[in-house]
């Protein structure tokens, strides 16, 4: 019997920032789909209860992606561990919650190194090796904050979400002859632990303008990601998908109160 999409099965990934959260998520679908996955983070302890989810064709390389030397080493690690490698899931991301008067030097530079810096990095050492995977995915993670909304509180983070999509762009066509594509998600609210922190009232306040009615999970956004790996995806390169359960469609709450 076919099935709607060739199997992903033994194709080696990298994700960044995969030790918890989206990435955790992101990570989970291409175990599952039989890949070969390696997780980056800062926190081995972290790191350690996400590989006894993943399974057994699953590793962890620590670093920081903030760090070129670090960006070039999970490559390295990746590619040596599987022999090669076809997906870079560039996912790693911070967001420390700073208003625009108390923004300073050392919060906006942190916040850019990991989230556009540690992006463009990991793909620059990742080029070759995916080029000859002959298969090359690229595959960020945005986010609807940035490049469609804003929400006070995270002015840097929305810069660099928006950043990742001008880069994007023009990497998607520098890679293209090289066999590589490069796409985004942009996940809106997601169940995750840092979500869950900003209390109840913070999250139904969120579901009340959510159009699907819910929260989005891990994996919404996983699936999302490992949909733009697919060799039927090949065609689809410089291009954001947002997965938001219609998040960002009311003009006003008014809008949602007329449904």
């Amino acid at each position: 019997m076919s099935t709607m999409f060739h199997s992903l099965e033994g194709r080696s990934v990298l994700v960044t920032g995969g030790t918890k959260g989206i990435g955790l998520g992101i990570a989970r679908a291409f175990a599952r789909a039989g890949c070969k996955v390696v997780i980056t983070g800062r926190d081995a302890a972290t790191a350690e209860a996400a590989l006894a989810e993943l399974g057994p064709n699953a590793s962890f390389v620590q670093g920081d992606v903030g760090k070129a030397a670090d960006c070039q080493r999970a490559v390295e690690e990746t590619v040596a561990r599987h022999g090669g490698l076809d997906v870079v899931c560039a996912n790693a991301g911070v967001y420390p919650e700073c208003r625009v008067g108390d923004m300073d030097e050392a919060t906006i530079d942190e916040i850019f190194a990991t989230n556009v810096k540690g992006t463009m990095l990991t793909v620059r050492h990742a080029i070759p090796a995916l080029e000859a995977s002959g298969r090359g995915r690229v595959i960020l993670t945005s986010s609807i904050t940035g490049p469609t909304t804003g929400f006070p509180g995270w002015s840097h983070y929305g810069a660099t979400k928006a950043a990742q999509l001008g880069y994007m762009r023009t990497a998607a066509i520098e890679l293209a002859p090289k066999g590589i594509t490069v796409n985004a998600v942009l996940p809106g609210n997601i169940v995750t632990g840092t979500l869950e922190d900003l209390g109840e009232d913070y999250v139904n306040q969120s579901i009340a303008t959510i159009p699907m009615g819910a929260l989005g999970d891990l994996d919404d956004i996983g699936y999302a990601a490992l949909f733009f790996a697919t060799d039927e995806a090949k065609y689809i390169t410089g291009q954001p998908l947002v997965i938001d359960g219609g998040q960002t469609l009311p003009e006003s709450p008014l809008a949602m109160e007329l449904i």
